[in-house]
């Protein structure tokens, strides 16, 4: 059956019945679609919150995978970075969004930058977003920084777990990166400065919230730390969860302190959730 029949069909029956609605909107849509950057077929998950309505607006929880995954990771995980995740979507009331973004080793080169973008546009035609919100872990948090430094127009609000900001300095991964990227840094650097979110920091004007980790040798903190120093000097609304004595992990309490941070700010005006 086509795939987005099959969704149309889903949503039908379950507006159809308001108690199999209730049971079944927390199940996540595996989304297949063509991609138009090379008309490949890619996909994204979709999971909705449990008082869903698609008359009603929603806002959107992007949440970019970690290296080495795919758009499961944040669906299914229960590692403290994707359970915060989830929680925090769910609370807010957000429908949850976890692309493959050209799957396990993209670092939001430029086909996974477009998927993204064909992804957002398909969603606001399909639904009522109000605010977006992106955030990941590892190469998703990189990740999010990355599309918020190239498309800040389309985000409202960024949460990096354990990212990088910049790639021109950044040395683990280099083969993977550069097959994303289109070559090495030192063939293209301005392909990996455009994708290096510490030199665009006027273009975060939106809360953001980064975590770091002093032992963090897989993608280290300095970076990061640099960026949330310029963004505090320019805005109040930044936040950094910096813990000296950890590696390359954000624990539940800390990833629900950054999204949190974020959220407050996004949903000031409104009555938040108990």
């Amino acid at each position: 059956m086509n795939r987005r029949l099959f969704v149309w069909l889903t949503f039908v029956s379950l507006t159809c019945c308001p108690f199999a609605a209730a049971q079944e909107q927390l199940k996540p849509l595996d989304i297949s679609f063509t991609a138009k950057h090379d008309g490949s077929e890619q996909q994204y998950i979709l999971l909705f919150p449990p008082e869903f309505d698609k008359a009603a607006s929603h806002s959107l929880m992007i949440a970019l995978h970690g290296h080495g995954s795919d758009r499961w990771q944040f669906i299914q995980s229960p590692r403290g970075e994707c359970a915060a995740a989830r929680d925090v979507a769910a609370k807010y009331g957000m429908i949850f969004l976890a692309p493959d973004y050209r799957a396990k080793t993209s670092w939001m080169g430029p086909t996974a930058e477009a998927d993204v973008l064909q992804i957002l546009e398909e969603v606001k035609a399909e639904y009522k977003i109000d605010k977006t919100l992106i955030m990941g872990g590892s190469m998703g948090g990189s990740s999010a920084l990355t599309f918020t430094a190239l498309h800040p127009e389309r985000i409202d609000g960024v949460v990096a777990l354990n990212g990088t900001a910049n790639h021109l300095e950044y040395e683990q991964f280099q083969e993977f990166i550069a097959a994303s990227y289109g070559g090495t840094k030192k063939e293209i650097p301005e392909e990996y400065k455009r994708r290096s979110a510490e030199y665009w920091p006027e273009r975060f004007t939106m809360p953001i919230a980064m975590t770091t980790g002093g032992q963090d040798t897989l993608v280290p903190p300095e970076s990061c730390q640099r960026l949330a120093s310029i963004l505090k000097k320019l805005h109040p609304h930044t936040l950094l969860i910096h813990r000296p004595e950890v590696g390359h992990s954000t624990n539940y309490k800390n990833s629900v302190a950054a999204l949190e941070f974020v959220c407050s700010k996004l949903f000031s005006s409104e009555k938040q959730a108990d």
